[in-house]
């Protein structure tokens, strides 16, 4: 009886595919029915499992395809989060355009807590997600909703410590906090160990802008501008680009938590080149009376919509109102062909006050004498007593009917002919305290028609211009006295660079442009009917026509 030798089967692996095969066959007929797969419904799920492994970030969290994972939690406490204390504070800055650094898409942006790069979404093959992988940096912050969540993994980290960098990203102001500004003397450390000022910080001068840096650190002086622009809900309506950043650079001036002693406008002078249509740009320089005028103009018509009739925040702090009496038979408007005087009221935003020529011979020590001329000489154009000649718009005279809270002054200093501008060096002397108006001009009365309206005004800003005429290259030209009032201290602030001067510094200067503020500040009245759109500008050439180009 023959007999057949069987050979040992071999060993299956226990991952291997057919091991699992026999486990699944083995399972189904312990209950009698032997699961079947479909050719079709396999096929479906294969091609589901692609397109999931394909799907990339459309910019919506809600369609972020997420890594699935059992072992973790949608959102963990700062403690359970292994990657926390690899933030790197110092290497933050959010003054700069929020685009990610590969696409430049501005939507669904996350800074990289590490290294401080831009980034676009955070799901599966998306630039913020490739960059932890790569370089190995978990943390990031949406930048639109503060929240923080560490990649690859995917999850949101939770915890107090991370409070501060949302305060740097988006500081926000209480109206408690705002009312203190003024009572509090507050000094901040920064990480480098350098102390600053909230409120009066160095400003960026990326090439040519400082013209635009002296007329943002005036305007971060004025008590209701600034204390309007801190709250967001006050301009909630207003949809301007302009606005939003304006408030957004006055916000990081006051934060009181930034990380360094310094902030950077390059947000809002994007917004400035854009709404201005380039006519104010980072890289050309350009005269900051005339940057005043725009922004103050720009800034009104924005947050009235349109209509310049409209009462504003800009106009119930900056605007007065003169009477322009224009001589019979002269110039060529309305008075050229008129009988008698002409008499006209318009608003004004800004005086222009002239300034007597230089001399052309030198003395008998061979030098130039550099004429001194007391601003009460100057601020006699608007006594309506004094005539002054314009070929176009003939012997006007000038009187202040309304003063506003807050004075703009300007030195014409710069004129312009066919070949070349040249500046006047004529120093104007100046009180940087009680400058009683009435000892210049006639002072308006008050409501009830007999006492005269509070015109003593203190110097808080003054800009002073260095170098030549039409200088366009090497040190910036434009340089601010900041008066600092809770300290009752003076500062000149140079882009970056801020630094204590004593006032008989301030009163020495080659003033160009100065703001002062009324000892007793009355409430704004409400506006008359206005002439037009231009009325709401400067008291420039002429007294009242909106200053152009004076550089």
């Amino acid at each position: 009886m023959s007999s057949t030798k069987r050979e040992p089967e071999e060993e299956l692996d226990a991952d291997s595919p057919a091991n699992k095969r026999v486990k699944l066959e083995a399972n189904g007929s312990a209950d009698g029915v032997k699961p079947q797969i479909e050719p079709e419904a396999e096929a479906e799920g294969a091609d589901a499992a692609v397109k999931q492994e394909e799907a990339e970030d459309d910019g919506e969290e809600e369609f972020i395809p997420l890594p699935q994972s059992t072992t973790r939690s949608a959102v963990k406490r700062g403690h359970e989060c292994p990657y926390l204390d690899t933030i790197l504070r110092q290497n933050l800055d959010f003054d700069f355009e929020k685009c990610c650094s590969v696409s430049l898409s501005p939507i669904n942006v996350y800074v990289c807590l590490v290294c401080g790069k831009y980034f676009q979404g955070r799901g599966l093959n998306t630039h913020a997600y490739t960059h932890s992988l790569e370089t190995g940096h978990h943390m990031f912050m949406k930048l639109d909703a503060g929240k923080v969540y560490c990649l690859p993994d995917n999850y949101e980290v939770v915890d107090r410590s991370l409070d501060d960098i949302r305060a740097v990203l988006n500081p926000k102001f209480t109206p408690e906090q705002v009312a203190r500004l003024d009572s509090d003397v507050t000094w901040v450390r920064a990480l480098d160990g350098s102390e600053y000022m909230p409120g009066l910080v160095g400003l960026n001068n990326m090439k040519a802008n400082d013209y635009a840096n002296v007329v943002v650190q005036i305007l971060a002086r004025v008590n209701p501008i600034r204390d309007f622009f801190l709250v967001p809900s006050n301009y909630a309506g207003c949809r301007s680009l302009l606005v939003t950043r304006f408030g957004e650079l006055l916000r990081k001036l006051w934060n009181r938590h930034n990380f360094k002693g310094q902030v950077s406008p390059h947000e809002f002078m994007q917004a400035v080149m854009s709404t201005s249509k380039r006519r104010f740009t980072i890289n050309t320089q350009s005269d900051p009376v005339e940057f005043w005028s725009w922004l103050l103009n720009t800034l009104h018509l924005e947050l009235t919509g349109g209509k310049p009739k409209k009462q504003s925040i800009i106009t119930s702090t900056f605007q007065g109102e003169l009477e322009v009496t224009t001589l019979a038979g002269t110039g060529k408007g309305k008075a050229a062909t008129a009988s008698d005087d002409v008499v006209e009221r318009i608003p004004f935003m800004l005086m222009g006050l002239e300034l007597p020529p230089t001399p052309l011979f030198k003395d008998a020590m061979e030098k130039n004498i550099i004429p001194q001329v007391p601003i009460f000489q100057c601020l006699a154009k608007f006594d309506g007593e004094t005539i002054s000649d314009d070929i176009r718009a003939g012997r006007r005279k000038f009187r202040v009917t309304r003063l506003p809270n807050y004075l703009a002054l300007q030195f014409k200093r710069f004129t312009k002919n066919n070949f070349f501008i040249e500046k006047n060096p004529t120093l104007v002397t100046f009180p940087v305290k009680s400058l009683e108006l009435k000892e210049a001009l006639p002072v308006p009365v008050g409501p009830d028609g007999v006492t005269p309206v509070p015109s003593k005004f203190d110097l808080i800003a003054n800009v002073v211009h260095e170098g030549k005429a039409g200088q366009q290259t090497g040190t910036a030209p434009y340089r601010a006295h900041i008066h600092r009032g809770v300290e009752k201290a003076w500062y000149e602030v140079h882009d970056l660079v801020v630094i204590d001067v004593l006032p008989q510094m301030v009163a020495l200067s080659e003033a160009y442009f100065q703001v002062y503020q009324c000892q007793q500040q009355q409430p704004a009245p409400k506006m008359a009917k206005q002439k037009s759109a231009a009325a709401v500008a400067a008291a420039g050439k002429g007294g009242a026509q909106q200053q152009q180009g004076n550089q």
